[in-house]
């Protein structure tokens, strides 16, 4: 499927959050998706202004853009899901049955998510993802696992997130664990960029020089490791020369346990993922 067929493409997203910034936004401004057939309900004037001027059609009403989707992507936080297809149902103009669903929602399962689609559908097709925010760029990450969907949905799902980085079909038991990784994964790799820029201007690197070789410090580490296929031990151990500025600077870190607290960054997001999975349990 190339680009051009997404063209006719009717997306809609209930929620016009960040998230659905990072894919809506992310897919129109690289020219996938026509924005007069992307769909948009809000509950702020300025949410919905926004995609207003990037052409998009913003609208109160969920079930509107449910009406008006092919495809249609719950981009709400977890524990507004409820209220929002409440206003799905309280806007509806007539039944829906057997439409494609998109999830981004945290720790909602595949499961409760279909149990809950109910309220507006009588046989949703339901993917349940998690994408992160570096796709408005291009460069993000998207895992998804499926349920009572055609292979052209899946097709279709992986063909659209590709476009805006990495798709990748997994099992939905690796969901949370993948979410505490790449889902919240960008949030940790800000924290080190900030560090790292900090350190230099500790020692004298101006402020906005610091930040931008410590941003390309990491993208240029991030392909070395994923264009020589090279374990990322290997390629620290040929920059850390014997007795070197490298390697007393790696003592440093592990000093200050650096490795095992980017470990425990995500063992705690998964966990709270995991928690959050019980709590939303149908």
């Amino acid at each position: 499927m190339d680009q051009n067929n997404f063209k006719s493409l009717k997306l809609g997203f209930i929620g016009g959050g960040n998230m659905a910034t990072a894919i809506g936004a992310g897919l129109i401004r690289k020219g996938i998706l026509d924005p007069k057939n992307v769909w948009v309900s809000g509950r702020t004037e300025r949410t919905l202004t926004f995609w207003k001027e990037l052409g998009a059609q913003a609208t109160f009403k969920n079930g509107e853009v449910v009406e008006q989707s092919d495809v249609i992507f719950l981009s709400v936080k977890p524990h507004m899901l409820d209220d929002a297809l409440d206003g799905v149902v309280k806007t509806l103009k007539e039944k829906i049955n057997n439409k494609l669903y998109v999830s981004i929602l945290v720790g909602i399962s595949l499961d409760t998510l279909t149990e809950k689609l109910a309220v507006i559908d009588s046989n949703p097709r339901v993917i349940r993802s998690i994408p992160n925010t570096p796709i408005m760029i291009g460069e993000g990450i998207t895992v998804y696992c499926t349920k009572n969907t055609r292979q052209e949905d899946i097709i279709l799902i992986d063909r659209l997130f590709s476009f805006i980085g990495i798709s990748q079909n997994v099992p939905e038991s690796l969901m949370n664990a993948i979410s505490g990784l790449s889902g919240s994964g960008p949030a940790y790799a800000y924290l080190i960029i900030e560090a790292l820029a900090d350190g230099g201007v500790k020692m004298g690197v101006p402020r906005p020089m610091a930040t931008k070789f410590a941003a390309q410090v990491l993208v240029g580490a991030g392909k070395m490791v994923l264009e020589t296929e090279r374990h990322p031990g290997q390629l620290k151990d040929e920059v850390c020369s014997a007795g070197g500025t490298t390697i007393t600077g790696v003592h440093a870190m592990e000093r200050g346990q650096v490795r095992g607290s980017m470990m425990n960054a995500v063992e705690a997001a998964v966990n709270k993922a995991n928690e959050m999975s019980r709590i939303f349990k149908a």
